[in-house]
């Protein structure tokens, strides 16, 4: 996948109302899950425990944080656009974000995202993103989110 490059943050306005280009395909492995399991201490069974999750869970497998499918988005989107005059992106929130289906451990999954708006803000902009986290071969995605980030020249 190309990333789109946008010399600085007027050009980027252009992108309003458009769709990006999705976002490479990422492998989400045990480990990753596990580290996310680490740092925000949920630690349930379903998650971390392998053979348990084998055995109990109607996924037959671990599957990772529905949390985690959100907190990809950023990285996952950096891939997708760069604005070169940004010096500071700064996530801002969330207005809406749905958990539609798990995403079990060694799964792949990608990102979809339209520019919803762009405001401007201090020295900078404010911008809306439509996103779709999707699982491939999966007909429902993982996750649908509303996400705002600010970018700062």
């Amino acid at each position: 996948m190309k990333s789109l490059v946008f010399e600085n943050i007027t050009a980027f306005k252009q992108m309003k109302g458009r769709e990006l280009p999705v976002s490479s395909w990422m492998l989400v492995t045990q480990k990753m899950i596990n580290d996310f399991a680490n740092a925000t201490l949920d630690k349930q069974w379903v998650h971390i425990d392998e053979e348990r999750a084998k055995k109990e869970s109607p996924f037959k497998s671990t599957i990772a944080h529905g949390f985690m499918s959100v907190a990809l988005i950023s990285k996952l989107l950096n891939d997708s656009i760069k604005i070169n005059s940004v010096t500071m992106a700064l996530n801002y929130g969330l207005n809406h974000v749905r958990f539609m289906n798990p995403v079990p451990v060694n799964s792949q999954i990608n990102l979809a995202c339209t520019v919803k708006d762009i405001e401007d803000y201090k020295n900078g902009i404010k911008v809306t993103f439509l996103c779709t986290v999707a699982i491939k071969g999966k007909e429902k995605p993982a996750c649908v989110a509303e996400f705002l980030a600010l970018f700062f020249e």
